[in-house]
């Protein structure tokens, strides 16, 4: 609520979000609503951070003492005059006095003048005291011009700003539970709440050593960072972190095996799994990789395909046309899959669940989480919990999809004008990449529009929702959109390999490899 975005060559306030669509209000007076993954998805969508609002947060306002709260108003007023040349502000409709005219005067005269008009009303002020203060005003707004001497600071955070503290606490709460949380990564998720909700330096931040203070002296003495978040007393759970409650908060890769065969580039049969990144919160799955059984998916893969919309992606809606025309047996026409294909959750997880026996997790990966601030996990040990259900739904879906594409493949062998003597030949397979893109259309045809049991909203407990009924659910209940990343990061994260290029061509690796001479 309250960011600015940019869309569709307009700058817009996000005045709402309601069941997954953003309500936004431009400068201008125009409104819309969008879906909150496609305006996210959009080529000229980009955040521009929170409208400057002049007044702090009510809490923080009404804690301040009266005379600091009169003073700084004063004050505001001031300020108004010495850059507009009126105390009410731009078109306030009064006429400004002569000294203070911006037609006539320039902002460091305007300052002088400011500085000797207080200076004769009692106030022990110089032009170097009003410039600082006017100063301070853009960086922090109104409490900016509070006297900070006559805040009564706290006995166990000092006099550290309140929407530090809250930030801290809030941070701390969404880190319980973690393993291997660090001070230092509650700090710098504190200082990112700041600048989100408040905007780039508008609120001084503490030292390092003060924010390490403030982060011991609100930490609750009981549950100390690194430790498994405490639960109610009770058979239900042998342990772990809570369940995750928001979009994306925490994310599962788990592989499950196909019960389906793939020719391979040198015409063999393959036997074929995939590996998926499931949401715990909705059922979503942001991404499936298929990949032969004899060996793993890459993670970098599963993280550039779950953070990346396919809309950014450079070429993507030409490789998916052609894909279109290879296999006519469709669940989407065209022009609905690119719609629907637009409008799938893509985000930057807050917590990577990995399986033991899943990919291998690479140095350069941690690096890549680290700098996404993905708090990274292993899901070894655990039993009925959330890793184990989300493993159970990825073994539904692999079953689902097998007979789906069975049917599929039975359907088209006719067609081809092959016999029954030519069943068992390679050719009658799929490919690797075909399977892949049926795999990709029917998780969002089929999958996400389909009512799971473990799915239900409160307030409709009876009612068994859709993956993407449940996201947007959540959605609306946190009041926040996960933001995936922009185009360009796709090759980014994409593992290199590097070949020789030769007469007789080039030797092409594996799936979402990019390839350089």
């Amino acid at each position: 609520m309250g960011a600015r975005v940019e869309f569709q060559g307009r700058t817009w306030t996000v005045t709402g979000l309601v069941e997954g669509r953003v309500h936004l209000a431009a400068d201008d007076g125009a409104t819309g609503c969008v879906l909150a993954a496609l305006l996210v998805a959009a080529d000229d969508f980009a955040v521009v951070g929170q409208s400057a609002d002049e007044l702090p947060a009510a809490e923080v306002w009404q804690a301040l003492p009266l005379a600091a709260r009169e003073r700084a108003l004063a004050w505001l007023r001031h300020i108004r005059e010495i850059e507009t040349g009126l105390p009410g502000g731009a078109g306030s409709g009064d006429e400004p006095r002569p000294a203070y005219d911006p037609q006539r005067f320039t902002l460091a005269e305007r300052e002088h003048a400011k500085a000797a008009e207080l200076a004769a009303l009692g106030w022990k002020v110089s032009r170097n005291t009003v410039q600082r203060r006017r100063i301070a005003y853009h960086k922090q707004g109104l409490m900016g011009l509070v006297d900070q001497r006559t805040v009564r600071p706290r006995s166990a955070t000092g006099r550290a700003d309140e929407r530090v503290v809250a930030a801290v606490l809030e941070a701390l709460r969404d880190l319980r539970g973690r393993k291997a949380t660090t001070v230092k990564q509650v700090i710098d998720r504190a200082e990112r709440i700041v600048v989100t909700r408040y905007g780039p330096g508008r609120v001084k931040l503490p030292s390092a050593a003060s924010m390490y203070r403030l982060v011991k002296a609100l930490s609750d003495p009981a549950e100390p960072l690194g430790s498994p978040a405490r639960t109610a007393t009770g058979p239900r759970r042998s342990g772990g972190p809570p369940s995750a409650l928001r979009p994306a908060e925490r994310v599962h890769v788990a592989t499950a095996r196909l019960g389906a065969r793939v020719a391979g580039e040198d015409g063999r049969l393959v036997a074929v799994s995939v590996t998926a990144a499931v949401d715990e919160a909705t059922g979503c799955v942001l991404t499936a990789v298929l990949h032969p059984q004899e060996s793993a998916a890459e993670l970098p893969v599963l993280l550039a395909e779950m953070v990346v919309p396919r809309p950014l992606r450079a070429g993507w809606p030409g490789l998916l046309r052609r894909a279109h025309e290879d296999w006519p047996r469709r669940l989407l026409p065209l022009q609905a899959r690119l719609e629907t294909t637009a409008a799938r959750p893509a985000a930057v997880p807050e917590t990577l669940v990995l399986d033991a026996a899943g990919p291998a997790v690479t140095s350069w990966f941690l690096t890549v989480c680290e700098g996404l601030g993905v708090s990274v996990e292993s899901a070894r040990g655990r039993v009925q919990s959330a890793p184990g259900a989300c493993g159970h739904t990825l073994g539904v879906l692999a079953r689902a999809f097998t007979r789906y594409a069975a049917n599929l493949a039975d359907a088209a062998r006719p067609v081809a004008g092959h016999g029954e003597d030519d069943a068992g030949a390679a050719g009658d397979w799929f490919s690797m990449p075909r399977l892949q893109d049926l795999l990709d259309e029917w998780i969002t045809a089929t999958w996400h529009t389909r009512p799971q049991e473990a799915l239900r909203h409160p307030l409709l407990p009876r009612a068994a929702l859709t993956p993407d009924e449940m996201w947007r659910v959540l959605l609306g209940a946190s009041g926040a959109v996960p933001l995936p990343l922009n185009g360009q990061h796709f090759a980014e994260l994409l593992p290199v390999c590097r070949k020789a290029v030769t007469t007789p061509g080039c030797a092409w690796g594996g799936a979402g490899m990019t390839m350089s001479a």
